[in-house]
């Protein structure tokens, strides 16, 4: 009730402050209709109002809805363990994996619809996971903790994954041989500095990625910190242009080696 509430309180508020500057003060107007445009602004004002509430409203449930889907699956976890409940928690996203040893991978629909042959498996780690165009962030990392066998990790246009996410990929520093990150639209420069800890890393897709202003110098920056590993970067423009952005990204990248 309270966000309601606040709503008609500003809107009274508001209101009442147009009809003062608008009408003049006396007595013989007091009784009297606004004129039509006075109206019509105090009809626009209330409708502005509403859309900004319905907006704010839908971003919130929005952001918890994401959150919702990322939760930590402790409760699966604890009856069947941490193998079966990340690939319960892949699913669900409607992403997909394979299990080690396995040929075939397990993925979702269109329709969040999935086999649920993948409890057969309760004893045997995932090796390879596809998450891309998911809602998979930061938080839904918990999930893919404990599976150490993992090799490669495709997050491909998820648009949740930023800086935060990538930090935390260290967990994987032992495991992890190819990554995808191609079309993420919230990783920064800061982020692909964070890789520096996957030592393991041969494979890397960063094509792509808007918020990359020089792509050529962090191309050859990332190839000093990571030698052995394969860079995929299309989508770009590869000169090395404005000088004073490319100082300012490689001081960024030198500074978190």
């Amino acid at each position: 009730m309270s966000a309601p509430l606040t709503f008609l309180q500003r809107y009274f508020r508001r209101s009442a402050l147009l009809l003062v500057a608008r009408r003049p003060w006396s007595s013989s107007s007091q009784s009297s209709l606004p004129p039509f445009h006075t109206r019509l602004l105090l009809y626009l004002t209330q409708r502005f109002y509403d859309v900004e509430m319905l907006l704010s409203w839908r971003s919130k449930l929005k952001r918890r809805g994401v959150q919702k889907k990322n939760a930590y699956y402790s409760y699966t976890e604890r009856f069947y363990g941490s193998n079966l409940a990340t690939a319960y928690f892949i699913l669900n996203l409607k992403g997909g994996f394979r299990y080690a040893g396995q040929p075939d991978w397990f993925r979702a629909d269109r329709k969040g619809r999935f086999s649920w042959d993948f409890m057969n498996h309760k004893d045997t780690p995932i090796e390879d996971v596809d998450m891309s165009y998911t809602v998979f962030n930061y938080t839904g990392l918990n999930n893919l903790e404990g599976q150490q066998s993992l090799r490669t990790l495709s997050l491909r246009g998820c648009p949740e994954v930023d800086d935060w996410f990538l930090a935390r990929l260290h967990m994987f520093q032992d495991s992890l041989e190819e990554l995808d990150i191609s079309h993420c639209p919230r990783i920064t420069t800061g982020g692909l500095a964070a890789l520096r800890n996957l030592k393991g890393l041969k494979r890397l897709d960063m094509s792509s990625l808007p918020r990359i202003s020089t792509p050529g110098l962090v191309i050859i920056l990332l190839e000093e910190m990571l030698p052995q590993c394969k860079i995929t970067a299309t989508g770009y423009d590869h000169s090395l242009r404005e000088e004073g952005g490319e100082e300012e990204q490689k001081n960024h990248l030198q500074g978190q080696r």
